[in-house]
């Protein structure tokens, strides 16, 4: 599966704190830099490019599940 360098570094991210919430305000800081860290639009595009590349099901991610209003966690 091809993943963009951005992807990539998104669900490197994810995973390394597997099972942990990350934040949209972590994620983007970690990911995109301090410049984007209120910028949830980027973080909510890049994760639907992934979440098709990834799960199984999109209508019902395994992986990458969402906590609205707060974040994310890396599910196994």
């Amino acid at each position: 599966m091809h993943l963009t360098p951005t992807e990539f570094e998104l669900l490197r991210t994810l995973m390394r704190n597997r099972g942990r919430l990350r934040t949209d305000r972590a994620l983007l800081t970690e990911v995109w830099g301090a410049a984007y860290e209120h910028d949830t639009q980027v973080l909510r595009v890049c994760l639907a490019n992934l979440r098709r590349k990834i799960e199984p099901t999109r209508s019902s991610p395994r992986h990458i599940v969402t906590d609205p209003g707060v974040g994310y966690p890396f599910a196994d």
